[in-house]
């Protein structure tokens, strides 16, 4: 039997009070998905369930991305018809790894999401992957495990950096900033690559906890929850 694959969207589709629209980022949802779709089952999940709004300036940003291109104009319900996250509570052992894609949303609601924050614990409780890409990561800065302990407590961590997050020109319309918080939440082990935009992933928890910081990075979120679920090694924190 394959694995299977918990994909979670954001529901929300505002900005602030920016008065744009937002949503989840087409490349963090189309280059996991790829990378994987061959390999596992793939379930897709959003709080609200049922349509999940996706960011279209993340299409018109990514236009010349061939293959975001193409999974935006043939996996459309995909992201129309999602399960209401609630209905996967007390179902993480039917499952090999829990994926947050990212996109503006998530840091409005998964970032304070109670539903959210139960089923991430007990995907790690029970073993599973734990893993998300850019502002993905937002699900996991107020994780606390059951033993009280934050979920991301001495780990290296990563996600949409404060600088891109300025020259994306969003900092202003966020609730917070997301390397701070993941930096607090961590104890000061937040990394980036050395340059805005390029990739960089982190592996922590023994290999159960999976971050990716931006797009480019969507594609090796991707590989590297492949490696896990499959073991094939990852060598060193980055991939």
């Amino acid at each position: 039997m394959a694995p299977n694959v918990l994909f979670v969207l954001t529901s929300h589709d505002a900005m602030g009070d920016s008065g744009n629209k937002t949503g989840w980022y087409l490349p963090e949802f189309a280059h996991p998905y790829n990378v994987l779709k061959d390999h596992v089952k793939i379930t897709i999940a959003s709080p609200n369930g049922g349509e999940a709004p996706l960011d279209q300036g993340s299409v018109e940003a990514f236009k010349a991305d061939e293959e975001a291109q193409n999974f935006y104009k043939t996996q459309e319900a995909l992201w129309k018809n999602t399960q209401r996250l609630s209905s996967f509570i007390g179902h993480a052992k039917e499952f090999d790894a829990i994926f947050y894609v990212g996109g503006h949303g998530p840091m409005f609601d998964l970032a304070t999401d109670p539903i959210s924050h139960k089923l991430i614990n007990e995907f790690y409780e029970s073993g599973k992957v734990v893993s998300a890409v850019c502002h993905g990561p937002a699900a996991f800065v107020n994780v606390k495990l059951a033993s009280g302990e934050h979920l991301l407590a001495g780990q290296t961590v990563t996600g949409f950096s404060n600088t891109e997050e300025d020259t994306a020109g969003a900092t202003k319309y966020m609730p917070f900033k997301l390397e701070d918080a993941l930096n607090d939440a961590s104890g000061g082990k937040f990394v980036k690559a050395k340059q805005d935009w390029g990739p960089k992933v982190v592996i922590g928890h023994g290999g159960r906890l999976i971050m990716g910081q931006n797009p480019a990075s969507a594609g090796p979120v991707g590989q590297a929850i492949y490696n896990a679920i499959f073991g094939e090694e990852t060598t060193g924190e980055e991939v």
